[in-house]
């Protein structure tokens, strides 16, 4: 295998990680919601419900966003999920699920984001590879509104899911592959450096995958603190990983990589020290 195929394919699935549910459609902000049998816990039970009973996802319409909201609804603290969608198709689909709230709008919108988040415990995003008409990019712009809505409203558990190449990550990414994909990432950072500087009241947790692969889970991937790491991970694996990361005590102000080392083949990723949920 010749070392331009892999900067090429490392390349191609950075690019797929870096997307997320923006789909062009309606920015009218609309209400549906599919009802879903409520529970009754006591003790430690009692007191995750009443955090993370429900949780805001921007980003929830396709990829690990779509799988997120699966996995939260699988989660017996999660009573109801938020789910921002512009398309008409989107709302369609989600408003059949039992237990998502849709919210019919645009993240690149604040006041739509503030109205669809107000009421939840819990915010994640995964928000990415949209540029608006006035070549904003959702990167950066939609992640901003969701941190900035969390600060207002008073919701105190963000996760912020971008990519390895942000930040203190850049040099685990290949040169060739941070340069073709430099702006999105730059974007993203942005958006990242916001959350830790101006919101350190907030018990926020950054997650920065590396190539997405549109698999089966296969319950190999892992949390690191690695900073030189980088390998793909499956989306259904991902939205796993940060439906633990939610109400795990450890994640708290942490920046964390993932990938699957079984899927990957650099030695950083062999080596690296799994992150302890």
């Amino acid at each position: 295998m010749t070392n331009t195929f892999i900067v090429w394919t490392l390349s191609l699935a950075l690019l797929m990680s870096l997307g997320s549910a923006f789909v062009p459609g309606t920015h009218s902000q609309l209400a549906f919601s599919s009802s879903r049998k409520s529970s009754h816990y006591d003790g430690t039970a009692l007191e995750m419900a009443a955090d993370f009973s429900k949780v805001f996802v921007a980003g929830g319409t396709r990829g690990v966003g779509r799988l997120l909201i699966n996995k939260l609804l699988e989660d017996e603290n999660v009573q109801e999920v938020v789910a921002l969608a512009r398309s008409d198709e989107a709302v369609a689909e989600l408003s059949a699920v039992e237990g998502v709230t849709v919210v019919q709008g645009d993240a690149m919108h604040y006041k739509t984001v503030e109205g669809a988040m107000d009421g939840c415990k819990a915010a994640i995003t995964t928000l990415g590879g949209y540029i608006d008409e006035e070549g904003k990019m959702v990167d950066y712009e939609g992640n901003n509104n969701v941190i900035e809505a969390a600060g207002i409203l008073g919701v105190t558990r963000v996760i912020l899911v971008t990519s390895i190449g942000c930040g203190d990550s850049k040099d685990a990414a290949p040169p060739a592959v941070f340069e073709s994909l430099k702006d999105v990432l730059g974007a993203k950072e942005r958006a990242e450096r916001i959350l830790q500087r101006y919101y350190t009241n907030m018990n926020w947790t950054i997650i920065r995958p590396g190539g997405l692969k549109t698999e089966p889970m296969t319950g190999t991937a892992i949390l690191t603190e690695d900073k030189t790491a980088i390998g793909s991970i499956h989306r259904e694996d991902l939205a796993n990983l940060v439906v633990k990361a939610l109400s795990s005590p450890n994640t708290e102000k942490k920046v964390l990589s993932a990938f699957d080392p079984a899927n990957s083949a650099g030695e950083a990723a062999k080596t690296a020290e799994e992150f302890v949920l």
